[in-house]
């Protein structure tokens, strides 16, 4: 009797944890940061466009580029920062350098620098 009783404590604990854990990743997922509800990986991936421009500060930067890019500072200008400061981005090679020089070469206006001095 004693293994059952320890059962019937077990199975009610961790559906408990289930629970619990699987509300955290909904609060996450849900939650908005720096780009709204928009995860970071997918504000990456609508610069694709600047991939280039974004490893060379000396590379002219496209137009989509520049259209993306003052997209994401709508939102918010710290998105900009935190994606291209992102892992995604330093997988990418991406030189941060070079990337947050990117509003200025695509003349934006009150672009400003979110990114500080990184």
């Amino acid at each position: 009797m004693g293994d059952n009783s320890q059962v019937a404590i077990f199975v009610p604990l961790s559906i408990m944890m289930v629970v619990a854990t699987l509300n955290g990743f909904i609060q996450e997922a849900s939650a908005a940061g720096e780009c709204g509800k928009t995860p970071i990986s997918l504000a990456f991936a609508s610069l694709s466009d600047c991939l280039g421009a974004g490893r060379d500060p000396k590379a002219k930067v496209p137009p989509a580029c520049c259209s993306e890019v003052s997209k994401l500072i709508q939102i918010d200008p710290r998105c900009l920062c935190s994606v291209l400061l992102s892992p995604a981005a330093k997988e990418a090679q991406i030189m941060p350098a070079a990337a947050i020089s990117i509003p200025k070469r695509c003349n934006i206006k009150n672009a400003g620098n979110e990114c500080g001095s990184e």
